[in-house]
């Protein structure tokens, strides 16, 4: 398995203190609707909220110490997620479907309202994944539209090879409250899921360099974000919390870079309004 040569190698790890624990909690406001996934990393709750605050189209990063709690740096050592908990006492967005990221790089303050191509500036780079393989752009509603319903954009973003593309016509859902992934809704067609659909032959991306909305305009603000997933989860019922142990459950353990920012997307069966989240994470290294 990932990071360990067999069971006893992960279990020796875990006796010689080689291991983090630790719990959280988001308590989404936002009444959702069914199939419309919510990055819960804009939640109240613990950790605290995360708003994509910074200057407008220039690329920034978050500060890992104010995700999900994983641990410390541990280079040479590799850290690897152990376990995933998730529970909640309340029926009406179950059962919810999740998926832990590593959030990379955000492009804040994206104009849904203008049909200019909007061009971002790249002061930093991937704090992580240097090479873009395998990260994935989410377009998250920070400043709700009206009716966005229907629109469509494009993105250009440079691959895992280092070459410019763009993006085919991504199309918005009708997600109207923060934290909603623009680019899902259930009854919508076009929509991609949680993340843009990108031009053939893309693997990953490295950054992105510009925005244009294509097909109609809108009120409205989004933040772009660079996001590598990890591991999904998922919560089916209140009678009991859902526990994934990566080792025993999966043939390996997923790799937590040193410095990750980690959260959650979530796609619900119904309203995430005063659903609390609870769940704990263990990771550990060697």
């Amino acid at each position: 398995m990932a990071g360990f040569g067999r069971h006893g190698a992960l279990a020796d790890a875990i006796e010689q203190g080689q291991s983090f624990f630790a719990t959280w909690r988001k308590s989404p406001s936002a009444a959702t609707t069914i199939g419309i996934w919510t990055d819960l990393s804009m939640a109240p709750g613990n950790p605290f909220p995360n708003y994509y605050a910074s200057s407008p189209l220039v690329a920034a990063t978050l500060n890992g110490d104010e995700g999900i709690r994983h641990g410390g740096n541990v280079a040479p050592l590799t850290k690897h997620l152990k376990s995933l908990m998730m529970l909640t006492t309340t029926a009406t967005a179950l059962p919810l479907t999740a998926v832990l990221c590593d959030y990379l790089l955000y492009y804040p303050f994206v104009d849904m309202g203008s049909g200019d191509p909007q061009a971002m500036t790249n002061v930093v780079t991937l704090p992580r994944y240097a090479d873009g393989e395998g990260v994935q752009i989410m377009a998250v509603l920070t400043n709700p539209p009206g009716a966005p319903a229907g629109l469509t954009f494009t993105v250009d973003y440079v691959d895992q090879d280092g070459a410019a593309k763009t993006s085919p016509a991504n199309t918005f859902g009708a997600g109207v409250v923060t934290g909603t992934l623009a680019t899902t809704d259930r009854a919508r067609q076009g929509t991609s899921g949680p993340f843009l659909r990108l031009a053939d032959g893309t693997t990953g991306v490295r950054s992105i360099t510009g925005f244009t909305m294509t097909g109609g305009l809108d009120v409205g603000l989004i933040s772009l974000v660079l996001v590598k997933p990890l591991a999904t989860h998922g919560i089916r019922g209140i009678d009991a919390p859902v526990e994934r142990d990566y080792a025993l459950d999966f043939p390996s353990l997923p790799r937590i870079v040193d410095g990750a920012f980690l959260g959650l997307i979530a796609c619900p069966s119904g309203s995430l309004a005063a659903t609390a989240i609870h769940g704990t994470i263990t990771t550990t290294w060697n």
